[in-house]
């Protein structure tokens, strides 16, 4: 990530500018043209690191980050020779456990992110972004974990997290395979953080190594994002995440207590789950979907519709269920 960026998102963070128009920018790296010997070579080109520390039961214990990312064999990541193909070339992106880290002897959980951050913008809203890399199994071993995610954090809510959207990279084969993850930005996510990367969960020191390669971060294409709808006493806010897997959340407000109905339509028009039926209080409210129908089958990956009905009305949005 340029520079820039980090003064960018300095000065919304200390709320001196808003962000507005496109501030989500492309992004492309396949590590061929970084110095694999410098101990700034990930840092230099944007990327960053932080650690989250958990109980062996998975009870949060602490946090530390963002640091600039390390380009060695001891902590996070690093750029290695001769783990390539002939698409990778000869240096790729390593990515495993903070080694460094203490907590590993005791047992204590240690997940690792590294990642490249950017700011979302007013701009940016309806546009869909993709992020695709390619992939191989390192030594990951025993109960070691390891994801590639989209995240979106919120600064104004303590960087609530508002999107997690992940590639499970546990299991993938030793050979080179491609892997992409989308997300579609709506109005709820301007002036929050959108972070592309990869982590890994591991202690006791056994190995979690990933190797990535050929990253590229793209636009590639737009949704019309109506404004937040609203009928006379009743307002809907877009579900999120969005895309979503396995689970999403819509919030909607009353202005006064009724009766309302929360339900998701297919695109044939044919309702599939009701989420919430009955009387309810003026104020703030919100369901989950869990992307199941009423039955309790999981419904078919896809775009559906969320509507809410109330005495005065009724009001929809769009939500897309990925993989």
């Amino acid at each position: 990530m340029p520079r820039a960026i980090d003064c960018l998102v300095a000065a919304i963070l200390l709320g001196l500018i808003p962000a507005v128009g496109h501030a989500v920018e492309p992004y492309s790296q396949n590590f061929e043209d970084l110095i694999q010997s410098s101990p700034t070579a990930l840092s230099g080109d944007g990327w960053l690191v932080y650690g989250n520390v958990f109980t062996s039961e998975g009870t949060y214990i602490y946090g530390y980050g963002p640091f600039p990312a390390p380009n060695h064999s001891l902590a996070f990541s690093q750029i290695v020779l001769g783990e390539g193909g002939t698409e990778q070339g000869e240096q790729v992106l390593v990515v495993f456990s903070d080694y460094e880290n203490g907590d590993h002897a005791v047992g204590r959980l240690i997940e690792s992110n590294v990642y490249q951050e950017q700011l979302i913008g007013s701009g940016d809203i309806g546009d869909i972004w993709r992020f695709a890399f390619q992939a191989k199994r390192g030594n990951i071993a025993g109960g070691s974990t390891a994801v590639a995610f989209i995240k979106t954090l919120d600064p104004s809510s303590g960087y609530a997290l508002t999107n997690f959207i992940t590639a499970d990279m546990t299991a993938i084969p030793d050979t080179w395979g491609g892997y992409s993850l989308t997300i579609t930005i709506n109005e709820t996510l301007v002036n929050q953080i959108l972070q592309i990367g990869f982590a890994n969960t591991a202690t006791y020191y056994e190995g979690s190594a990933i190797f990535y390669d050929n990253i590229v971060f793209e636009w590639v294409g737009s949704v019309d994002v109506p404004e937040t709808p609203t009928i006379a006493g009743a307002t809907l806010q877009q579900n999120y995440p969005n895309p979503f897997y396995p689970d999403t959340r819509i919030d909607f407000s009353l202005d006064r207590p009724g009766p309302v109905e929360l339900f998701v339509v297919d695109l044939s028009g044919r309702r599939i789950a009701t989420l919430r039926r009955g009387e309810l209080g003026a104020g703030s409210h919100h369901v989950i979907w869990n992307g199941r129908t009423s039955d309790g089958s999981p419904a078919p990956s896809g775009l559906y519709w969320y509507s809410l009905k109330t005495a005065s009305g009724e009001m929809s949005g769009r939500m897309v269920l990925a993989d």
